[in-house]
């Protein structure tokens, strides 16, 4: 669908390029010729290479329908992304396997990582999304906890996350407990757990609490029983099995991602405004580094 979607939108633009101002020319125009880039570059990336303002993106993503940017690159993005992954399927795994004694380490370790990611995905069904996103998208606020290695995967889905869900709050943002900042909790509220055998004792704690006060529980585990007297609403089961001493989080990130995709497609298009804005002032303000223009010389 992807595909069929970036398809029909190249054959638009070709259709309608002549009719266009001499910028959304330019702009039409690069991204016939270079869709892929176009695919996965920022807005001002690409508006730098074409020699325009980002400006004149969003406004031929508006001449085509799209309510902003994100909207009119996301088939272009989605179908190189999908496209990427059919074309290549696993061959190159076995080319591993016939290669030296560290290629084959690595297909092995590489084939564990898709398994995981593989059966982590299937264990993620309709009826648990759709649980998930009720309870979150109707909540007062989210809480999303985790400690030691999996506190990175909390911060992340926060990270992003909020962008889409305005009420998730990442605990602890300091350095007490995640009890600490769940005192308020109450039945209109919902909390994420993440952890991973050997379970956290904070994040157990902090799962009680919060139900013992009516809060709803989404768990984010390598199992649905991991203490007594913790009850989930909602667990996402995820396979974390690894070829060394500690767990694979391979499987964790790709549902945690695919959450968020559902929440940034259930927050329309203050969702994708809202990235937009938190973009456009990251880049504003010097949040990323960008090498000197190189002076055009003329010719």
């Amino acid at each position: 669908m992807d595909q069929n979607h970036k398809t029909r939108l190249l054959t638009r633009l070709r259709g309608e390029i002549d009719t266009l101002s001499p910028r959304l020319k330019a702009v039409a125009k690069y991204i016939l010729d270079n869709p892929s880039d176009f695919g996965m570059d920022p807005i001002r990336v690409t508006a730098d290479r074409i020699g325009v303002s980002p400006n004149s993106l969003v406004r031929l993503a508006e001449r085509m329908g799209y309510p902003g940017f994100e909207a009119f690159r996301a088939p272009f993005r989605s179908a190189l992304i999908t496209d990427g992954a059919a074309q290549q399927g696993e061959v190159w795994i076995d080319a591993l396997q016939a290669g030296t004694d560290l290629a084959r380490a690595q297909a092995q370790f590489a084939q564990n990582e898709i398994n995981i990611v593989t059966r982590s995905l299937r264990l993620m069904t309709e009826d648990k999304i759709n649980a998930a996103l009720t309870r979150m998208l109707s909540a007062r606020q989210v809480f999303v906890t985790a400690t030691r290695a999996s506190y990175a995967m909390a911060h992340y889905f926060h990270y992003v996350g909020r962008m889409a869900l305005p009420s998730l709050q990442l605990i602890p943002r300091h350095m007490g407990s995640a009890v600490d900042e769940l005192l308020e909790v109450n039945d209109q509220d919902v909390l994420i757990a993440i952890t991973f055998a050997p379970y956290s004792a904070d994040t157990i704690q902090a799962m009680r609490f919060a139900r013992d006060r009516g809060a709803q529980i989404i768990l984010i585990s390598d199992s649905d029983v991991i203490a007594p007297n913790v009850d989930p609403d909602v667990t996402f089961a995820i396979a974390t099995q690894s070829q060394h001493q500690f767990g694979c989080y391979g499987g964790a990130m790709a549902v945690l991602e695919c959450l968020i995709s559902h929440l940034i497609a259930a927050g329309g298009d203050d969702a994708h405004h809202a990235i937009e804005t938190y973009e456009s002032l990251r880049e504003d303000t010097g949040a990323y580094w960008r090498a000197r223009t190189t002076p055009k010389l003329r010719r």
